[in-house]
């Protein structure tokens, strides 16, 4: 086992020689298109501009698509995983415990709403006149 670590270690450091791997001067040899920091302000106010305008028209583009491709399908495998691991657990808890009180509780709500739907219908029939009329003196008075 220590032999095939010492080789693994020796390995790592020779193979940039031999031009294995390539090394830190082999890449920075190789770049010709190194960016160079803005001389004046003229520049810096052009490269800042020149950032913000395809910062504008690609960044929401960007953010959808991180979005469609990564977040969500995040989200539903989370989702799923938490429905496979407590979704039968959470729903025989609903079913024995929440359920029976909302059939018990069923009929005096729907009676509580048709008594409630008869009040709102009568404060409207008794209100409407009023607003209506209330709008008229208001529009009079913006034509006088």
């Amino acid at each position: 086992m220590k032999k095939i670590i010492i080789i693994l270690v020796l390995l790592g450091f020779l193979s940039p020689v031999f031009g294995l791997i390539n090394s830190p001067r082999v890449v920075f040899a190789q770049s010709e298109n190194q960016i160079t920091p803005p001389k004046n302000a003229e520049e810096m106010k052009a490269v800042g501009e020149k950032a913000l305008t395809i910062g504008g028209k690609e960044l929401p583009g960007i953010i959808q698509k991180i979005w469609k491709e990564e977040v969500v399908p995040l989200w539903f495998k989370m989702y799923d995983w938490f429905k496979s691991k407590c979704g039968e657990k959470i729903n025989n808890w609903f079913q024995k415990t929440i359920k029976p009180e909302l059939e018990k509780r069923k009929p005096k709500v729907e009676e509580e709403f048709k008594k409630e739907s008869g009040e709102m219908k009568t404060e409207v029939k008794q209100e409407l006149p009023k607003i209506g009329q209330s709008l008229w003196q208001k529009f009079k008075e913006l034509i006088k």
